[in-house]
């Protein structure tokens, strides 16, 4: 076997050489979650996307050792993070009649760039925006401010300085493009196609700020290397909270690692499969734009990525990736009070100050009460 794969170019593999690989059409079929039929349509060169798919199967399968990919054998990496920036945020007016809702800061930086800075952590080199109207001030976040910078470094405000021109690192680049009408999650996702192309990549939403010591999506990145399955980010809710969220329905497979076996959108609570939550992290196979084109809009004509994935879910494996850090739904009030609360207390400029006036309330509110 291994000598089959020192003999492969993945860049020009081909249908009988993966067939080879795994024994026989049907195992082959079996281990990429598609029908015999499915692979028996494949062309004699494999494209990238279906390479990419053997390769992450058969290492799934211990059919290769991972050094493999160490070697330069050319699975695709994650390189572009697409992010659905077009929302109204009527949750929060008036403040978001003219500014975006991602352009809220938690203390003194906005949800977006807290989004950004995970994907840039997870190794993220081009993000792509889907934006609508009034979201110019998200471009101007991420370009260069030359009035501002040069006023600074005349005033040698060194520090300062440093903080804007920080927002986004060099050889980082950004894209944006407008999504006409607001028609869903799935229809956000399917406008990214022209910039995304034919490559795996992923998805944040910046309302679910996630707060923990690692990139939640550096790990599900991770996982995604391994298994060159599509990963969804996933985390336990309250059973009466099923109706705002995709719920997913998983199992234990190889190795400990979750495999999604339904996905339902916005299930009442006596109907949900399980109160395991999607929770605004995807790492997806190009494939889902194929599936998103294809699905029947739902209520309001809005296309729903949960049905693309469940389309999606009938070719290929999809892994769930249980949360390691604190979400906060900054969608909401409560969550975005929450967020503000708790990473100001973590804030290195003002968290000390913040945590002592925070004791002193509460001492306050004691004296009070006892009263």
């Amino acid at each position: 076997m291994t000598c089959l794969f020192n003999c492969l170019n993945i860049d020009a593999m081909h249908k009988s050489e993966a067939i080879r690989l795994f024994g026989s059409q049907t195992r082959l079929a079996d281990s990429l979650g598609l029908g015999r039929s499915a692979v028996s349509q494949w062309p004699d060169e494999l494209h990238q996307r279906q390479a990419d798919q053997v390769m992450g199967a058969a290492l799934r399968l211990g059919l290769l050792d991972s050094g493999h990919q160490s070697k330069g054998i050319g699975m695709q990496k994650i390189r572009k993070a697409v992010f659905p920036v077009a929302g109204m945020g009527t949750r929060f007016l008036p403040a978001t009649k003219a500014s975006p809702k991602e352009m809220m800061s938690i203390v003194d930086k906005p949800l977006i760039q807290y989004a950004v800075e995970e994907a840039l952590a997870a190794g993220i080199t081009e993000m792509i925006f889907i934006t609508g109207r009034n979201k110019r001030s998200i471009e101007d976040h991420f370009d260069k401010a030359y009035e501002l910078e040069s006023e600074l470094a005349a005033k040698n405000k060194q520090k300062l300085l440093d903080i804007v021109q920080g927002i986004l690192p060099k050889g980082v680049t950004c894209v944006y493009i407008r999504q006409p009408e607001a028609l869903g999650l799935g229809h956000a996702v399917l406008c990214a196609r022209p910039a995304v192309g034919d490559e795996p990549f992923a998805v944040i939403l910046a309302d679910d700020l996630i707060d923990g010591r690692s990139s939640e999506l550096k790990l599900m990145v991770n996982l995604f290397d391994d298994t060159h399955c599509s990963v969804l980010g996933v985390e336990e809710v309250p059973k009466e909270d099923t109706g705002s969220y995709g719920i997913v329905e998983v199992a234990e497979s190889q190795g400990g690692r979750l495999k999604i076996n339904s996905i339902v959108e916005k299930p009442k609570p006596e109907e949900a499969p399980s109160n395991l939550a999607v929770v605004g992290r995807y790492v997806l196979t190009p494939r889902i734009f194929h599936h998103l084109q294809s699905v029947q809009p739902g209520k309001g004509g809005e296309i729903q990525l949960t049905d693309g994935i469940f389309a999606l879910m009938q070719e290929q494996h999809v892994l769930a990736h249980t949360l390691k850090g604190t979400r906060y739904d900054c969608g909401s009030k409560f969550g975005f009070l929450k967020a503000t609360y708790e990473l100001g207390l973590k804030h290195p400029e003002v968290g000390a100050e913040f945590a002592a006036y925070v004791r002193d309330r509460a001492a306050e509110g004691g004296k009070k009460a006892g009263q």
